[in-house]
């Protein structure tokens, strides 16, 4: 299976986020893209720092940069693709046969959420957190940040929607377990097999509608003192541990 560019790297934009990756021997910079209108110190900082890790700089308009950020308001002009070296498509991980515990992530759009769940799930050994490219925050320079920069080593998966990779996952076997606060089955009551997925949806929509008809069971967090649930960053880290206590 080729893979895309989008699903081997992670695309930070903005003249401090790129000076921090080229800042930063333990990541690999694939190359920087930097506006041909870019002139004066700040680009100049920039070359320099590259030109130091013998990174390539291709020159484009301020126009391509805007469209290969993906946010024409704080590109700045410039660009840089780091290697994601755990990063790969949703399909191919399925077919290595390697995958145990899966995040998916459904309608998270707030940026500290999925950076804090990136954070979180690869600490505890998650074999993979499905991102989608679609109505999910992308891997951005705030995700990075609220990740502490655990977004680059993450072992993300990539897929198109959250619906497809629900569909993906259950057509190769898995489980799919969705987070609900009214469930009456609760993360440490309910049984688990191998292949299991876990989708958290997000804090106001709850499961997107086209991800529902693929969810086998649904589960809770106990609360008490009469609070109702969880940030949705907060209950993924619930849930992450738990496996790891299972698993020990």
């Amino acid at each position: 299976m080729e893979i895309s560019p989008k699903d081997r790297f992670v695309t930070v934009y903005g003249r401090k986020p790129v000076l921090e990756a080229l800042d930063d021997s333990a990541l690999t910079v694939d190359k920087v893209v930097l506006a041909d209108t870019a002139r004066g110190p700040a680009a100049r900082e920039i070359l320099d720092a590259a030109r130091s890790r013998g990174v390539t700089v291709q020159r484009a308009t301020a126009q391509r940069v805007k469209v290969l950020a993906g946010n024409g308001k704080q590109d700045q002009g410039v660009l840089a693709d780091v290697v994601a070296p755990r990063m790969k498509p949703l399909a191919l991980a399925l077919e290595e046969g390697s995958l145990g515990s899966v995040l998916v992530l459904d309608g998270i759009t707030t940026p500290a959420n999925v950076g804090m769940i990136l954070r979180t799930a690869t600490a505890a050994g998650i074999d993979g957190i499905v991102v989608p490219r679609r109505g999910v925050a992308s891997i951005d320079p705030l995700v990075v940040k609220a990740s502490a920069g655990v977004a680059f080593r993450a072992p993300v998966l990539r897929c198109g929607t959250a619906a497809e990779a629900s569909a993906l996952l259950r057509a190769s076997g898995y489980s799919l377990h969705a987070l609900d606060s009214h469930a009456s089955d609760t993360i440490y009551s309910a049984s688990f097999p191998a292949r299991a997925a876990f989708v958290l949806g997000s804090e106001t929509s709850g499961i997107t509608d086209d991800v529902r008809p693929h969810i086998t069971s649904w589960l809770s967090i106990p609360m008490a003192a009469g609070v109702e649930s969880l940030n949705v960053a907060s209950a993924a880290a619930v849930l992450c541990f738990e496996l790891v206590r299972r698993a020990q």
